[in-house]
């Protein structure tokens, strides 16, 4: 059960980490990074490990958002 929260968290951290791809609206992605973040916890709590990975995958995409824009733009 708690796969499937994280699976269902990283989705939704997923398509807002699409917001966060447009010019100037890179800060979105220092929100999602939290939300990913318990999604991964959930996912570490779980007998099985797809959605803690998948949400190491959205917060490493949002991370990298903001490695090119210098943190914020």
């Amino acid at each position: 059960m708690a796969n499937l929260i994280s699976i269902f968290i990283g989705g939704i951290a997923l398509i807002l980490s699409f917001i966060g791809l447009v010019p100037l609206l890179g800060w979105t992605n220092w929100l999602i990074l939290p939300i990913a973040g318990i999604g991964a916890f959930f996912g570490l709590i779980s007998s099985r490990t797809s959605g803690m990975y998948f949400c190491l995958i959205v917060m490493c995409i949002c991370a990298f958002r903001l490695w090119i824009g210098g943190g914020i733009i």
